[in-house]
């Protein structure tokens, strides 16, 4: 279990994001990189080209698995929206006057201003420059609506710049940067610590010949998310997961299932031991009747009529079994109509504690809409990002287990 015991456990596994920019103080960001590792961080890096200038590439991505982004078309797709939304956190250090400016006005004519446009997480800005450029009204007026998004900016110290002039304008230092982070994270709800949760994602597959199966549009985000966020706050995670295009959180254990039986056989080895099952997979309800053993050919007809059986209920067959009221049984209904009336029916006939109601509208994206149900009555929760969302799902489960605890 992974506990808050210092430095290392507040940045372990935190995909960090560290942008670097054309100032003579680049050559520490190699030292805040090696930091952010060595106190667990997963790091990736881009760097302008004026950055480069000051520090080579080869310095970071000796230490890195990833390749170090340069430019918006060092390789196929779209890099700086990836790392966007891979990072957690993301890093501007050194931040220059003009990057800020480039920041603060949404220009993202390089990769460092296009990856801090599509960030998904929280941002830290750390200053480089001059002092009478820190000081300049332009300069603090970019400062102040960075500060207005929510952005944190390590403001810069006072100390002898890069032309033996001294005044306010130094970048802070790496092992100050370091430990602003550890704050922030810190500062976080570790009020999951103690716990111990199961959570299913993603889709099952139901083979119907060694190439054909029957599974659904589930991209697997949402337990994803949620796996991530009960990890962040404290919990012990056990993952059940479908095929996905997802990498493993970190910190997790994952169990990997293809089929439904598969999914109920994983689950069932575990729920008695932990305190709360959270089923966000969009579990198959049937599978073919019959596998083919070789695969199904054409030939020459005009359908093909397969005979589909019933998958086990996992969630019911648990909210049946269970002696008493743990572990906290939490579902999701997510339906293309009468979404409350079907949710509540889930609610009743499965014997769960919280029904997450979506639409199916929901499937794929970065955003839910979610209604939550228990026995006390319906909430509306609205539109939120996933990660969002997995917070109030675990915020409830949180009240229901600390009222069972108050009972016990």
């Amino acid at each position: 279990m992974t506990r808050d015991s210092g430095l290392t456990s507040a940045l372990c596994g935190r995909r960090v994001a560290l942008l670097v920019t054309g100032s003579i103080a680049a050559y520490k960001a190699v030292v805040l990189m090696r930091l952010l590792m060595k106190e667990g961080a997963r790091v990736r890096v881009a760097m302008t080209k004026e950055a480069s200038r000051f520090v080579g590439e080869a310095a970071f991505s000796a230490f890195l698995n990833e390749p170090v982004l340069t430019d918006m078309w060092s390789r196929a797709g779209e890099p700086h929206i990836e790392l966007g939304e891979w990072a957690e956190v993301m890093v501007v250090a050194p931040a220059t006057a003009t990057t800020i400016a480039k920041m603060a006005s949404g220009v993202g004519d390089n990769v460092v201003v296009a990856s801090f446009l599509a960030a998904s997480g929280v941002v830290f800005v750390a200053p480089a420059m001059h002092h009478r450029m820190w000081l300049h009204p332009a300069t603090q007026r970019n400062v102040r609506r960075l500060k207005s998004w929510g952005i944190h900016v390590i403001e810069p110290v006072e100390g002898e710049l890069a032309n033996g002039q001294r005044g306010i304008g130094r970048m802070a230092e790496p092992e100050a940067i370091v430990a602003r982070l550890v704050s922030h994270f810190r500062g976080q709800k570790r009020d999951l610590a103690g716990y111990r949760v199961l959570v299913s994602a993603g889709p099952t597959e139901e083979p119907i010949d060694p190439v054909r199966v029957l599974t659904n549009r589930s991209s697997g985000k949402m337990g994803w998310m949620l796996a991530e966020r009960a990890r962040e706050r404290g919990a012990e995670v056990i993952l059940v997961a479908g095929p996905v295009a997802l990498r493993p959180p970190e910190g997790v254990r994952c169990i990997e299932v293809r089929s439904a039986l598969e999914m109920e056989n994983a689950i069932r080895a575990h729920w008695q031991s932990v305190d709360a099952v959270v089923m966000a997979a969009a579990v198959s309800d049937w599978r073919p009747s019959q596998v083919h053993s070789s695969k199904i050919k054409r030939g020459d007809r005009e359908c093909l009529v397969l005979e589909l059986v019933p998958n086990p209920d996992i969630l019911a067959g648990l909210g049946k079994e269970r002696q008493g009221a743990r572990p906290v049984l939490v579902g999701f209904a997510l339906e293309s109509e009468n979404l409350v009336e079907h949710a509540l029916d889930k609610l009743e006939r499965k014997k769960v504690d919280l029904i997450v109601a979506n639409p199916t509208s929901a499937l794929g994206g970065d955003e839910n809409e979610a209604i939550f149900l228990t026995r006390e009555g319906a909430k509306e929760i609205g539109r939120l990002s996933k990660g969002e969302l997995a917070d109030r799902i675990w915020d409830e489960v949180r009240r229901l287990l600390k009222s069972l605890r108050n009972r016990d």
